[in-house]
């Protein structure tokens, strides 16, 4: 198990996890936050870029110049999605799968290219319990090992990059479950499909925090991402009963769009992926959990409100157990 983490904490430049005051909101949208910015020559990856949040995200770092590779276990369905969409570079990844992981950022960095923006897009919520290849809880393994195991293979394009921002969606969620340490895997524990999405999640804002860390002095800075509730296929699990007591549809079965109650468009949705990954507002900043196009306040981890980071997913302990934990239960020492 590699050591580089532990090693690198007491070194690491921290940013405050406090609002910088962006100008900024619940209602801005990825066209917004992407005006202005110039990504002619830069290359992003954005998994699951053919759907919901990570489509607009796709379309808006496309707009503003860059090559979007984009990677999905679907290629039929992301080809037609994207097929409007010149500069939109569709590739086959299957986050459940170390073979499709390893193949996929193979050719990546055998291509030659530097990665300035990797955004960890694709997820699956509160599906009935299922296990991939290795026996891991699907959630943990999609949301968390998976993009976990990418960034580690893609790390040398990274760091050709000289400065690069890597993005992960994390989730409000988060609140419904630390990392259970002892038993991520729900294998002596019966398995709650909220309390994995909820684990799955933190998960996503803690590697963050240990990510930064390391990539911090090569010019690599990483993010988590609220992107707020946004009605995509990711509800496919839940039924229209379970969908209907979150009120989040109408009489006619259609999205309420309020932002100020965490309620948005796939466009709102996608604004602060983008704004975390090409923002000149957070230049030297990283490893912290943001929303609404700014860093997010902390608040208590009883906490009812939609909306803040609880502690528990920014903890720098919870992001080094973590990371150890990661490279275990993949198997390898990253970055290696």
């Amino acid at each position: 198990m590699s050591s580089i983490v532990p090693m690198t904490y007491a070194k690491a430049k921290t940013t405050p996890q406090h609002p910088i005051g962006s100008g900024f909101g619940p209602e801005t949208n990825a066209a917004e936050v992407i005006r202005g910015i110039d990504l002619s020559g830069k290359t992003a990856i954005v998994t699951g870029g053919y759907s919901g949040i990570g489509l607009e995200t796709t379309r808006t770092l496309l707009s503003a110049g860059a090559k979007v590779v984009v990677p999905g276990r679907d290629l039929s369905k992301a080809t037609r999605a994207l097929a409007a969409m010149p500069g939109a570079i569709t590739e086959t990844l299957d986050l459940m799968d170390p073979i499709s992981l390893d193949a996929f950022a193979n050719r990546f960095v055998g291509s030659g290219q530097a990665l300035n923006i990797l955004v960890n897009n694709a997820g699956t919520m509160a599906n009935p319990l299922t296990r991939d290849a290795r026996g891991y809880e699907s959630q943990f393994a999609t949301n968390h090992l998976g993009h976990f195991q990418l960034t580690a293979r893609l790390w040398p394009a990274l760091l050709r990059a000289k400065g690069a921002r890597v993005v992960s969606l994390s989730s409000v969620g988060h609140r419904r479950a630390q990392v259970n340490f002892e038993d991520p895997n729900f294998e002596r524990r019966e398995y709650d499909r909220w309390a994995a999405y909820g684990q799955s999640k933190t998960a996503n804002a803690l590697f963050a925090v240990g990510l930064d860390t390391i990539g911090e002095p090569d010019g690599i800075r990483a993010f988590s991402v609220h992107p707020g509730g946004v009605v995509t296929d990711l509800i496919r699990h839940m039924s229209t009963e379970e969908v209907r007591a979150y009120g989040v549809l109408d009489e006619h079965g259609r999205p309420i769009i309020d932002p100020a109650r965490n309620m948005k468009t796939p466009e709102q949705g996608a604004a602060t992926s983008v704004w975390c990954a090409t923002s000149r507002q957070l230049e030297g900043l990283g490893g912290v959990y943001c929303e609404n196009c700014d860093i997010a306040v902390p608040v208590p981890g009883g906490s009812t409100e939609l909306r803040g980071v609880r502690p528990w997913a920014i903890d720098r302990g919870f992001a080094r157990e973590l990371w150890n934990l990661s490279e275990k239960l993949i198997g390898i020492s990253f970055p290696n």
